[in-house]
């Protein structure tokens, strides 16, 4: 048992104590005195009542002890529901009614608050955020709803409806946060919005929330549904891996105007032939733990394909999570030693948003892995942090531009920046990839920085299917 875990039941025990101890002798009391002064004419049932009195009263003492405190429904900090409860709340709601919506309202700089200002300066924006929320939604007539605090700075309410009806609340609560500060700490908040037509599902529901919010962070409200059911999705999702069925497509990428790299691009396939892409499969793999057999499947198709193409590289998404999968390692190198012809044909397309803090482990796995003729292409560059740092500190052999500055390409706004990583690239003996090239100046302008590999719907069409 953990020291904190401990310390509760300690301070359990004692607080039961002295809300018990009282009522029980309270009751030996009142036995004690009537059986000394009016013992000759009791009746038996007395003496049966008395020892029933006394089980239920160390009874109710071990109920406190135990499970009196065990039932929380608001939180210390914020006074809205828990997690726990809401969900348990939000679930009968849900059943109950035809049509119900769900918000989601999140501090989006709450770790930078803690940080700059300290945890209770924290604490405290969670409150107020909180009675904010509260305040609004009354401004609003909206009265008797359900709050509470999902997680860090995110925020749940639940609303009798469909979404249709508070979109225009939500975004005007948006906007008007713009404004919003506590103490002088600005507050940046966005939000999202789901109903009950995406499913009646809580799981989902929520999940949905805060998909919506990643695409929402200039806070335009988004209402996009997927066509599938998420439970339908699901299950279609774990039917296709687990049959291998998937359609590999790519685009060529030319270096000198020849063709040295095809991008493979994966979607699964369903039973009725339905196409699922890969914003909408991976967040479920990932949440399945089913990645690793997923990007085995992806090499195996591809690497039985290569037999039949010129000496061309074959580049495809893998998780980084895979590579450092001792049990996915093992199962790659025997798969590349059976297959000898796809030595140096294989590229890796990497991509985190966080930066591995074991580099030199991370390192020492890429080299086995660049040794049995597989390379390394590092996404991104110069989009997020994590994609600069592996430039710097991993042996890759393949860095590519984040597709924003393609679109800038023609102003020349950012195309010092695309030059300095191109020098930094070259200087490591990385080669460097831009893609979305979509006309011939653009083109020329990427071909005047040096860029290595060059990719688009200008050089090449964008789909053509090879299983």
């Amino acid at each position: 048992m953990l020291l904190p875990e401990t310390k509760e039941r300690e301070y359990r025990f004692k607080l039961a104590l002295r809300m018990g101890l009282p009522i029980f002798a309270l009751v030996i009391l009142l036995i004690s005195n009537t059986l000394f002064t009016t013992y000759e004419s009791l009746h038996v049932t007395f003496y049966f009542e008395s020892i029933l009195i006394l089980a239920f009263s160390i009874y109710f003492i071990l109920y406190l002890i135990y499970n009196g405190f065990d039932e929380k429904i608001t939180e210390a900090v914020t006074k809205t529901f828990t997690r726990e409860y809401l969900y348990k709340y939000l679930n009968k709601e849900i059943q109950k009614e035809k049509e119900y919506t769900l918000i989601l309202i999140s501090i989006d700089n709450l770790n930078d608050i803690n940080i700059r200002y300290g945890i209770k300066n924290g604490d405290k924006t969670l409150y107020k955020v909180a009675q904010w929320i509260g305040n609004y939604f009354k401004s609003k007539d909206i009265n008797n709803f359900p709050l509470g605090h999902i997680k860090g700075g995110d925020f749940v309410v639940g609303l009798k409806g469909n979404k249709n009806q508070y979109s225009v609340i939500l975004e005007l609560m948006c906007l008007k946060a713009s404004e919003f500060k506590i103490d002088e700490i600005e507050i940046k908040i966005s939000g999202a919005i789901t109903d009950t037509f995406f499913s009646k599902e809580l799981e989902y529901l929520i999940e949905n929330l805060f998909e919506l919010q990643e695409e929402n962070k200039n806070l335009r409200l988004v209402s996009k549904t997927l066509e599938i059911n998420p439970g339908e999705l699901e299950y279609a999702v774990i039917k296709a891996v687990k049959n291998k069925s998937l359609i590999v497509t790519y685009q060529n990428v030319y270096e000198n105007r020849k063709v040295v790299i095809k991008e493979c691009l994966v979607k699964l396939k369903t039973t009725e032939n339905k196409l699922i892409h890969q914003k909408n499969y991976m967040k479920i793999i990932n949440k399945l733990g089913l990645i690793s057999d997923f990007d085995l499947m992806v090499l195996e198709k591809i690497t039985l394909n290569l037999a039949q193409t010129d000496d061309i590289i074959f580049a495809f998404f893998l998780s980084p999570t895979s590579l450092r999968n001792s049990i996915f390692l093992s199962k790659l190198k025997e798969h590349i030693f059976q297959n000898p012809s796809v030595k140096n044909r294989i590229m890796f397309i990497l991509n985190e948003s966080e930066y591995y803090s074991q580099i030199e482990k991370y390192n020492t796995i890429l080299k086995s892995i660049r040794d049995i003729g597989i390379l390394i292409a590092i996404d991104r560059l110069g989009s997020i942090q994590t994609s600069f740092l592996y430039l710097r500190d991993l042996d890759i052999d393949v860095v590519r531009f984040d597709s924003f500055y393609t679109k800038e390409l023609k102003e020349r706004k950012y195309n010092s920046i695309i030059n300095g990583f191109n020098v930094m690239a070259h200087e490591n003996n990385v080669k460097t990839w831009i893609k979305n090239i979509e006309d011939e100046e653009t083109n020329e302008i990427a071909e005047e920085l040096s860029i290595n590999y060059i990719q688009g719907k200008y050089l090449s069409p964008l789909e053509k299917k090879i299983l």
